[in-house]
């Protein structure tokens, strides 16, 4: 089930795009070490990632994911539940022998359950009205969801690259900008990326009633006011023709873009190695900026 998921098996689609790791490896060389100094932070956060994304599947329902069923839907719901737990136990393992490398994961996983938990919830609140979802609640989801892991894993790359404890943490909240950032940019995506490319169904999040950055901000306009009507009656292609048409596509992309100065600003003021920071830099560009 490990090998399916991370796409090793014989006639499956390479998993992943390798985000996680790649800032593990860059957090180390960023702090002066060698590259090598990051492997086991970039394989305890894969496993982590891995961990997590076998139970969002279960969580929302999906029966996709990268253009072929997901662990679940392939397995059973018990069996890929049980393949997610031991993925998580691997990934402590790795880190057993690396001081405070345990305690940085535990904690960014934290984060990242109470973030998966209030996404989840988010469904249930209504669409409008005093107990909708405002957009400092689902940033704050979105920086556990997703930015916790990032953030963790340019943190535990330079705490195994010898980084001191300051230049850890800055860049562990760089990590999480880059991660709402990274975030808005899929919820843009989960409306209208393409499924060829996304190995995930057409306008999934608008179906589940999630509530993305897009929605949100149309909602706040007034054309957004026949959006939820929308919304319950499953008229998606519709409702993210409305969203568009409301703004909702421009303002995740701004605020996406806004995370990212944020990241950036926090990055030009540490002492890293110019080229790792370089590169580093780019990377984290192309995570608000993805076309698909």
């Amino acid at each position: 089930m490990a090998a399916y998921s991370f796409g090793w098996r014989e006639g499956a689609e390479a998993g992943g795009k390798g985000v996680r790791q790649a800032l593990t490896v860059l957090g180390a060389r960023a702090a002066g070490a060698d590259a090598g100094a990051g492997v086991p932070g970039a394989v305890a956060v894969e496993l982590v990632h891995a961990f997590s994304l076998l139970h969002d599947d279960i969580m929302d329902g999906d029966a996709t994911r990268r253009g072929r069923p997901a662990l679940w839907k392939a397995y059973g719901t018990g069996p890929a539940v049980l393949a997610g737990d031991a993925l998580f136990a691997l990934a402590v393992g790795v880190l057993a022998d690396v001081p405070g490398g345990v305690r940085l994961l535990s904690g960014a996983l934290a984060d990242v359950l109470r973030g998966q938990a209030d996404d989840l919830l988010f469904t249930s609140r209504p669409w409008t009205g005093p107990e909708a979802v405002t957009p400092e609640e689902y940033r704050v989801m979105a920086e556990g969801k997703t930015g916790a892991l990032l953030g963790c894993s340019l943190a535990l790359g330079a705490l195994l690259g010898g980084a001191p404890r300051p230049v850890v943490a800055a860049l562990d909240r760089a990590g999480r900008h880059a991660g709402v950032a990274f975030q808005l940019a899929d919820d843009v995506l989960g409306i209208w990326g393409r499924p060829e490319v996304t190995g995930k169904p057409v306008g999934g999040d608008l179906r589940e009633g999630k509530r993305t950055y897009p929605v949100l901000a149309a909602l706040a306009a007034p054309e957004g006011a026949r959006l939820p009507g929308l919304l319950r009656r499953q008229r998606t292609a519709q409702a993210a023709a409305l969203i568009e048409a409301a703004g909702g596509r421009d303002a995740a992309l701004t605020e996406a873009r806004a995370h990212m100065a944020a990241a950036r600003t926090l990055l030009d003021g540490l002492p890293l190695e110019p080229g790792a920071a370089a590169e580093l830099g780019a990377l984290l560009d192309a995570l608000a900026d993805r076309e698909r």
